[in-house]
């Protein structure tokens, strides 16, 4: 805390991608370590015991880490499993979905066309309610209609994440399918932030914020 009695903001630990060579926050990166039997195994969590190798949260990236990086960055003989994206873009699904299913139960994350619109118009006139003074998520599920999603928009701030399909959105609010949902401020939703980011990448998907119309 500074001497005015405002927080000084922790700088992001950073990593280096062990196939570009490139620096970055250690968020937008996917860690790895070698497990039993000298098997490449993804640590999503960034709990897992041993030293760490981390490759950029991209499909073609990390297919390409599979061509001798993770011995080099070893410095042994690795076994890569046939499959390693896909198995890390499981991964963050059931992340990012546990992520958001938690804000729900929460009060922190809603869900429906009708919802999201008024908690979207409130948060932008600043009349929502504490929780959702700003939201800080939008969500639409992959494979709905892009005019219904259309008729939504990115808040000031906010972030939009076009990674999941409808029904893995549905998985976190315990229905079938779900198309749109808004997550509020909040440590949470910062978490969902970064994990779904990584999916994007993952997915090979560009679906950058949505400005207001």
């Amino acid at each position: 805390m500074t001497r005015g009695g405002a927080r000084l903001e922790r700088e992001e630990p950073e990593r280096r991608c062990l196939v570009t060579n490139e620096t970055g926050p250690k968020s937008g990166l996917v860690r790895f370590v070698v497990g039993p039997d000298n098997v490449v195994v993804p640590d999503i969590s960034g709990k897992l015991p041993g030293r760490g190798m981390y490759v950029t949260a991209s499909r073609p990236i990390l297919e390409q880490a599979r061509k001798g990086q993770f011995a080099r960055a070893a410095k042994a003989p690795v076994n890569v499993p046939e499959g390693l994206a896909d198995e890390v873009e499981r991964q963050l699904v059931h992340r990012v979905v546990d992520l958001v299913s938690l804000a729900r139960k929460a009060g922190l994350a809603i869900a429906g066309f009708e919802k999201v619109k008024e908690a979207l118009a409130l948060a932008g006139e600043g009349l929502g309610k504490r929780a959702w003074s700003k939201v800080r998520v939008l969500l639409q599920a992959s494979d709905g209609s892009e005019r219904g999603k259309a008729k939504l928009w990115t808040p000031e701030g906010a972030r939009y994440f076009s990674c999941l399909t409808s029904e893995e959105l549905g998985q976190a609010f315990g229905r079938g399918t779900v198309i749109h949902a808004a997550l509020a401020s909040g440590a949470l939703a910062d978490r969902v932030v970064e994990e779904a980011a990584k999916l994007r990448g993952l997915r090979e998907l560009d679906d950058g914020d949505r400005a207001a119309p």
